[in-house]
């Protein structure tokens, strides 16, 4: 099938490693141009040289609403014209409970995974608007449906996305504009690694980075114009509520 979106300007935030580089390659492999960003060069390099099909790599810390912007820019130039196709994806913040989280912690894990999206987003979206075309599909968390024990910074940050980004979707539906989530459950990223034992690890049933990235490049279609203000988890059914 044939997606409709050879040529986009694509900009797939984080997408050196996890999910973000899953969502990179499938999108690059139906001929989308891409450009992505990560804050370690060599995992860079090897991103790219992964994703093939002319991808670019940009050494950018998406980590806060001014890095954010910083990547947007910057691809934008990298790829000679505005971005057609955004994937706001971030890094999780620190593991942790109510009790052994300070309130201060909040603040960088709102700046991670919720003001850089929405910086991003501002920075692209009204050209979109503009264009009469564009697709936003971001990376969060199914923890926003079902929030998940010892992560409670990214639970509370990933929800505020969740709902910026559907009253974003509401706002420019009627301009061409798509924005959707997608949610993920466990798959098998250096995410994963960082928050279990290899023993807790051999225990679960985790999902492939790959596949995922395919659920993403299907939201950016032409085929999926009619689809926004979606929250769709993709998480070998451990959601356990019925929406």
């Amino acid at each position: 099938m044939d997606l409709g979106i050879a040529g986009r300007r694509t900009a797939v935030a984080a997408g050196s490693s996890g999910l973000g580089l899953g969502a990179a390659k499938t999108l690059a492999a139906e001929g989308a141009q891409v450009v992505i960003c990560g804050r370690d060069q060599g995992r860079l390099d090897r991103a790219v040289e992964e994703i093939g099909h002319g991808a670019v790599s940009l050494a950018v810390d998406v980590g806060s609403a001014e890095g954010g912007t910083e990547f947007v820019a910057a691809a934008a130039e990298a790829l000679g014209g505005p971005i057609d196709i955004l994937v706001p994806n971030a890094g999780g913040p620190p593991a942790g409970t109510f009790e052994s989280t300070p309130v201060d912690a909040y603040t960088g894990a709102l700046d991670l995974n919720l003001l850089s999206i929405v910086a991003m987003c501002k920075a692209v979206v009204p050209g979109m608007q503009e264009r009469g075309w564009g697709r936003v599909v971001a990376i969060t968390s199914v923890s926003v449906r079902q929030p998940i024990p010892n992560i409670i910074l990214s639970n509370t940050a990933r929800a505020g996305a969740t709902a910026f980004l559907k009253t974003l979707a509401l706002e420019v539906a009627a301009d061409g504009v798509t924005v959707n989530t997608v949610q993920p459950g466990t798959h098998d990223t250096p995410r994963i690694d960082a928050l279990v034992t290899p023993e807790q690890k051999a225990q679960m049933r985790l999902g492939d980075a790959d596949d995922f990235g395919s659920i993403v490049t299907f939201l950016c279609s032409e085929q999926a114009s009619f689809v926004t203000g979606l929250q769709m988890h993709v998480d070998g059914g451990s959601f356990g509520g019925l929406q």
